[in-house]
């Protein structure tokens, strides 16, 4: 889901890249992760260095981009509203992540750190579904913000790895609606995610 991220931002900025896959996420070797010592998706070798991290990669491809459109950064969001729907979104990314990686290492669901994941991505799609419409018209003017690739790529990856049913949650399913029909997102389908 991270991945997908900078490849929307790829897709939309026009830039070429070479993708790897990384087929085993459980896998210890920090080549595997392009060079991450913490063991993190995406990383992207350039001819400076490798860099870590999506927000991070997503700049840099904003830097070797032709185009300009106009994007919406994190640092950009000036309102408790959307400052907040970042932060829930960034969390429940994470947690969708820890929730699937404690559900390969056998984590019982009943345990109490399972549990507590759950409850707090749950919470966090609550939030984020009832603050949808108002996050979105919030939004400084923009052709692309990092908030709503971020969203999108949280929900659909839910449905993708099927964590949490998300059709309770009409709003985030009309936005991923009108964002999925975008050409970098249709471009960008999950289909390599394994663990």
């Amino acid at each position: 889901m991270f991945t997908r991220v900078a490849r929307i931002y790829a897709a939309e900025l026009a830039v070429e890249y070479d993708f790897t896959i990384v087929r085993n996420l459980t896998s210890l070797e920090v080549s595997q992760y392009g060079g991450n010592p913490a063991l993190k998706l995406p990383s992207m070798e350039t001819e400076r260095g490798v860099l870590f991290g999506t927000l991070n990669l997503c700049r840099e491809l904003s830097r070797r981009s032709s185009l300009r459109p106009r994007l919406v950064w994190p640092e950009s969001l000036e309102t408790l509203l959307l400052v907040n729907a970042q932060e829930m979104t960034l969390h429940a990314m994470a947690t969708e992540v820890n929730l699937i990686m404690d559900k390969v290492a056998g984590i019982a669901e009943d345990s109490g750190h399972y549990a507590k994941m759950r409850k707090s991505l749950l919470g966090a799609l609550s939030w984020l579904d009832e603050n949808a419409g108002a996050v979105l018209r919030a939004l400084p003017e923009r052709d692309l913000s990092y908030l709503e690739v971020t969203l999108f790529c949280l929900v659909t990856h839910l449905e993708f790895r099927d964590v949490v049913p998300v059709a309770p949650y009409a709003e985030l399913q009309r936005f991923c609606r009108d964002f999925g029909a975008r050409p970098s997102a249709l471009q960008t389908a999950y289909r390599f995610d394994t663990v």
